[in-house]
């Protein structure tokens, strides 16, 4: 038998005696259920009276309207236009806001915070860092999670296929849910084809039209943020951008790799999980091609 606790988390390292009722279903990933990754990660903390002000000026998404509980993805941009990192903003309470990157890497936080701290003037707000507790839930079969509990955050595509939790506890509304590694997390991240910092967001270089994510981490309506003139006059020409993120068969491939069509190089490899890759590829390349 595994050892199970309360929350309906499993380990593995443990035997013992089942001791709740939530079913764990057992080792193997079947791609019909939900799976979830217990983690703890640094968060960047921004708080004061004036913290939902200030990065409502900072980030590229509506942080003013978002209430308390709420949760908003955003893109976190140099003054020229190109991304320092996607992230995702929780407001905790009123004056209160966490900021979290995926993956939460030291390096990136400091660039993050680095960034946040640079218009940091006559402001009553301050950023600091802090630990928190995040499960992280994934529906293997498309199918929507709607949870009720105040800090489960729709996330990736906001369609209910993948859900945080800020805290260490699985709902037992979900039922049976498979206990996973962050490489079968991240099988469920290819193949949703969202975009990871530091794979698909490389800080200072990366445009924020080739990543897709506009739709769910960019306000159209919001007003002024350092990097906005290159966000709305690509989407106000529908240009996009010389490559854009693709999801190919991995077919062997590697990180780094060149994605080549009849004999032409077309892009790159930056993600590969599972039997799924993704890919910047030139945009005039049609996805069966590849």
């Amino acid at each position: 038998f595994f050892f199970q606790a309360e929350d309906g988390i499993r380990d593995d390292l443990v035997t013992g005696v089942q001791t709740c009722a939530l079913p764990i279903s057992p080792i193997g990933w079947d791609p019909g259920m939900i799976i979830a990754v217990r983690q703890k990660i640094s968060a960047i903390v921004v708080e004061g009276p004036d913290a939902r002000r200030y990065l409502h000026s900072q980030l590229s998404n509506d942080i003013e309207s978002l209430p308390e509980g709420g949760s908003r993805q955003s893109l976190l941009l140099e003054p020229t236009g190109k991304v320092v990192a996607l992230v995702r903003v929780v407001r905790e309470s009123d004056e209160t806001f966490l900021v979290l990157a995926d993956p939460a890497t030291e390096a990136l936080l400091d660039l993050i915070e680095a960034r946040l701290r640079r218009f940091l003037i006559r402001t009553k707000a301050s950023i600091g860092r802090r630990e928190v507790d995040l499960v992280r839930l994934r529906s293997t079969d498309g199918g929507s999670m709607d949870l009720a509990d105040p800090w489960a955050h729709r996330v990736w595509w906001e369609d209910g296929v993948a859900v945080d939790i800020l805290g260490a506890t699985i709902p037992e509304s979900l039922g049976t849910v498979k206990v996973v590694d962050d490489a079968t997390l991240d099988i469920e991240r290819v193949r949703s084809m969202w975009p990871a910092n530091g794979s698909e967001v490389i800080a200072g270089e990366t445009v924020p039209a080739s990543l897709g994510v506009v739709s769910v981490a960019v306000s159209f309506t919001k007003g002024c943020y350092p990097g906005q003139e290159l966000v709305e006059r690509m989407d106000s020409r529908g240009a996009t951008a010389p490559r854009t993120l693709r999801s190919i068969v991995a077919n062997g491939r590697s990180v780094g790799d060149s994605v080549m069509v009849d004999g032409v190089d077309v892009g790159r490899i930056t993600s590969v999980a599972g039997d799924r890759a993704l890919a910047f590829v030139d945009r005039a390349i049609d996805d069966t091609s590849m």
